[in-house]
């Protein structure tokens, strides 16, 4: 089973309704290249816009039951494939950056809001989300299960390993920051020691703080028949804007995570409680 995953390395719009068009004509490309999966950047609604006034925060903030995210819907719906899309969510008391995955139906299976916000920057007017999910996605070529978590998520080895505990063999990453040698670093060693696929999405050159480098790392960094270690980046964006589709083999994955050590095989969770016991110094 090889899934097609599209990577939408966009340049936001000033409006919403540029962002639906710009997002929808990506979609319409993704279909064309025969993706399975169409994943967007960071808060596409706003392109990643934070303001620090609470009113024009609040005012750029948007349900789930938004025109805009129904549009994605029927988007998926109608492309019979899979939409990835994120938004700065409605809720009090702060907006949540949020990510909903639409299946090739136009059922929503995933609703994920960022754990991790930067709450040492710009994400301070946020709320944090509250849970990692993980959830079966009904694909043209089969199913897969699936995780979300969003750029700073990353840093933290707990995001991936509680989504790899509920299953999740594929994680979508929304970003929106330089993708560097060390944030490349962190999410192949999230791949690796989950034995997981982790798909990032990010901004393209010509937005601030944003440089492209959109990556999926496979997990598979050795073949058992096969000397030697293999490089589980399979795709690395350049940092110029576009749609960029990229193969992940599945069927490759899920023999690693039978033959291998690594993932939940020889955890021992049971000595490490001072994980969940707060924070210490």
């Amino acid at each position: 089973m090889k899934l097609k995953i599209a990577f939408l390395q966009l340049l936001p719009g000033k409006t919403l309704r540029e962002q639906y068009d710009t997002g929808k004509t990506a979609c319409d490309k993704a279909k064309e290249m025969g993706a399975d999966i169409a994943l967007f950047p960071e808060m596409w609604s706003d392109g990643y816009y934070l303001p620090q006034d609470e009113k024009e925060l609040s005012s750029l903030s948007i349900s789930k039951e938004s025109d805009f995210i129904a549009g994605f819907r029927e988007l998926a719906k109608k492309l019979e494939i899979a939409i990835g899309i994120t938004f700065l969510e409605k809720h009090d008391p702060k907006p949540l950056n949020s990510f909903i995955l639409f299946d090739r139906k136009g059922e929503e299976i995933l609703h994920y809001s960022k754990v991790h916000i930067c709450a040492f920057d710009a994400e301070k007017v946020l709320s944090p989300g509250e849970d990692f999910y993980a959830a079966e996605l009904d694909t043209e070529k089969g199913s897969v299960n699936v995780g979300a978590m969003i750029c700073f998520d990353r840093e933290f080895p707990e995001s991936a390993r509680i989504l790899m505990l509920k299953g999740a063999e594929l994680i979508l990453a929304p970003n929106a920051c330089p993708m560097e040698i060390n944030r490349l670093a962190a999410l192949r060693t999230r791949a690796y020691e989950n034995m997981v696929a982790v798909a990032t999405c990010n901004y393209p050159e010509g937005m601030p703080d944003c440089n492209g480098h959109s990556t999926l790392f496979d997990g598979v960094p050795w073949l058992a028949d096969e000397p030697g270690v293999r490089d589980m980046c399979v795709f690395e964006a350049p940092g110029d804007e576009g749609v960029y589709v990229a193969e992940l083999d599945l069927d490759m994955l899920r023999r690693h995570r039978e033959d291998d050590v690594m993932g939940d095989k020889f955890r021992h969770p049971e000595k490490y409680r001072i994980l969940t016991e707060g924070k210490h110094r």
